[in-house]
Parts: C-alpha cells; sequence; structure tokens
C-alpha cells in the first residue's frame, strides 16, 4: 500500500459513503471492489477503493440493482443505453408536467390581474409539486380498530414486520380502503401459473408486454418461473386501482429480486404505485432506499404502524433490518412458523 494515501478502515468507509459495513461486504463479496489488507489481515480503503464505491453507491441511488451495476462497472453498453433511456424518459415527463403548471400558474395570475380572487384548491394544486394521495382507515385485529394514516402514498411503499405481528391483515384491510385497490396473494401462481397463463393466451396484448419485460428481466439475470410471469401479469394489465402484493420475493431467486425491484424503481414517476410485503433484504436493501419509497413497519407488539425512516438509528429502523433475511436464508425458510406455546 502506498504510505503516503490515507486508507480507511471498514467502518470508517462505510461513515463517508454513507452506507453500511455490510453494504461493503456484499459489494466485495460481488466482485464490485477489491480493498487492500494489512499486514494483519485487516481490509483497508484506498483513494482508489473510495472512488470505486462512490460510483456504486451513485449508480444504486439510481434504482439499480448490484449485477446491473457490475455490468455497468464492466462497460455493458446495453444496460449504460437503458440507464440513460429511463433518464430521458423521465425527464421528458418533468418538462411535461412542468409546463402544465406554469400555464396553470399564468392562468391564475392573470384571473389576479383582472381583479378576480382564484379559489385556494386552484392555487394550492397549482403551486404543488404533485397530488398528495393519502389514505385513513380503522385498522383490523390484532389492534383495537386504532384509527391508521398514510399521508403520503409513494411510488414504492414495503410492509415489514415479525411473523405475527398482523402485516397481511393490514395489507389486506389497506386494499379495501385504497379506492379500486387489489390484494393479490400468495396463490398468484397456483398450480405453475395455470389461471395467468390460460388469461394471457386470451390476451394477446397483455402476454406481448409480459414476454417482453420477461426479455428485459432475463437480461439482468433474473430466472423465467411461472411466479414472475404471474407477478408481471398482474403488475402490467391496464387496471386503474393501486396493488398491495403479498411476499413480493415468493417463489423468486436472489438475482430475479434484484432485478424485479431495480425494474420497479426505474419506472416514471407517473407509475402506480405499489404496496408490497417482504422480508427479503434483496428487495428491501435498506442503503438503496429511494427517495419516492416509504417502509411500514407492523411491530411486534400490536403497536400501530409506523414509517420508518431508512436510516441507521432512525426509531424503528433495527426493527426493520431484523425482520428481513437474505434470499437465500428465506428460501431455507419458507413455509415455517414461529411456534407459540399454548
Amino acid at each position: 500500500m502506498n504510505a503516503a494515501a490515507r486508507f480507511l478502515s471498514p467502518s470508517e468507509a462505510a461513515r463517508q459513503l454513507g452506507i453500511s459495513a455490510k453494504a461493503l461486504r456484499l459489494y466485495e463479496e460481488r466482485g464490485l471492489i477489491a480493498p487492500h489488507r494489512t499486514p494483519a489481515g485487516w481490509r483497508a480503503y484506498g483513494p482508489a477503493e473510495i472512488a470505486r464505491c462512490t460510483e456504486i453507491v451513485e449508480l444504486r441511488a439510481l434504482g439499480l440493482s448490484i449485477g446491473e451495476v457490475a455490468r455497468i462497472l464492466k462497460g455493458d453498453a446495453d444496460i449504460l443505453s437503458r440507464v440513460l433511456t429511463t433518464h430521458e424518459a423521465a425527464l421528458e415527463e418533468r418538462i411535461r408536467q412542468s409546463g402544465s403548471s406554469i400555464a396553470r400558474v399564468r392562468r391564475l395570475r392573470a384571473e389576479l390581474g383582472r381583479g378576480r380572487l382564484p379559489a385556494l384548491h386552484d392555487v394550492i394544486g397549482a403551486v404543488r409539486a404533485r397530488p398528495a394521495v393519502s389514505v385513513a382507515f380503522d385498522l383490523p385485529w390484532p389492534w383495537g380498530g386504532e384509527r391508521f394514516e398514510l399521508r403520503e402514498i409513494r411510488l414504492l411503499n414495503y410492509i415489514v414486520g415479525p411473523l405475527g405481528s398482523g402485516k397481511t391483515r393490514f395489507a389486506q384491510r389497506l386494499a379495501e380502503a385504497l379506492p379500486d385497490a387489489a390484494f393479490v396473494g400468495l396463490d398468484r401462481a397456483a398450480n405453475d401459473g395455470a389461471a395467468i397463463a390460460a388469461r394471457l393466451d386470451t390476451d394477446p396484448a397483455l402476454k406481448a408486454k409480459v414476454d417482453e419485460r420477461l426479455a428485459l428481466l432475463a437480461g439482468d439475470g433474473a430466472a423465467t418461473s411461472p411466479a414472475l410471469t404471474s407477478l408481471l401479469a398482474m403488475l402490467l394489465a391496464d387496471r386503474p386501482g393501486i396493488l398491495v402484493i403479498d411476499l413480493l420475493e415468493q417463489g423468486l431467486d436472489a438475482a430475479t429480486q434484484e432485478a424485479l425491484i431495480a425494474d420497479l424503481r426505474r419506472r416514471g414517476p407517473r407509475a402506480r404505485p405499489l404496496f408490497f410485503l417482504t422480508r427479503s433484504s434483496a428487495i428491501l436493501d435498506l442503503d438503496a432506499v429511494g427517495a419516492d419509497e416509504a417502509i411500514i413497519l407492523c411491530p411486534a407488539n400490536h403497536s400501530l404502524p409506523t414509517c420508518v425512516t431508512p436510516v441507521a438509528g432512525a426509531p424503528g429502523y433495527e426493527a426493520v433490518a431484523t425482520c428481513l433475511a437474505s434470499p437465500e436464508v428465506r428460501a431455507r425458510t419458507e413455509g415455517m412458523i414461529a411456534w407459540r406455546p399454548a
């Protein structure tokens, strides 16, 4: 190692990068970085490693999976093209929204210039960045009928909680409260997805969209399966309401989970919001949660569900972290339930 260079320990590097030491270890395991080793065998991160990690963190902030980041770092032009295409579409959408907002503001100013006071709700709607979507309802058992309010629905909304916390009942009640929403249960791929396959056979337009998305995800390392096909058919169907999905990762391996959540993050700002339960650290990577994502924790003691900020030390952060496991661990424990004394 260069004696003049400043080398950081894993904890120091993680603190400087704003991520966890666990994330650094994951980057190393996936071959994205190769930290130096001290004579005693401890990992050390020099300026080059910190610079590479900064690139990885910023790429992850764009909603890219670890696999996609690895391909970009290797110079994969297809992934770079897709990232730029998605960003271009997002910029065009913002321009369109900005043009519409400017026109509304000008109309309101013209009314004021003519001595007419516009309605307050028109003023609020004109200056707000985007309409806030909210929901409120009385909680089901095992809660005591307390009122739950979610004042802003994000594009991706994770529902997390330990076994027995009531998160599935919460999700079902949420689907009832949201307008035109649907709860997607674990039976979505029953009989190897026979029901979905039959539906796709009678809906060529939907089948084309599903096949296109399957090919895209396969290029990112996803494995085609009835579980993934069924999930995509639900996500891509033309319907107005919000979906509330039970265990998004059900039946999907680690690479598929990473490709799927990265794909969901790439949707434009006008995409339909999604709620989904998860216990997978590949789906809910606490180091990659974006500004338009929310985490709802159903606590083990059945206190009110709460939104958790994905920052170490924030209230509820550790409780969320303990609910998550890697896809490999989740696969070994799938179908298991917690034992309770009589």
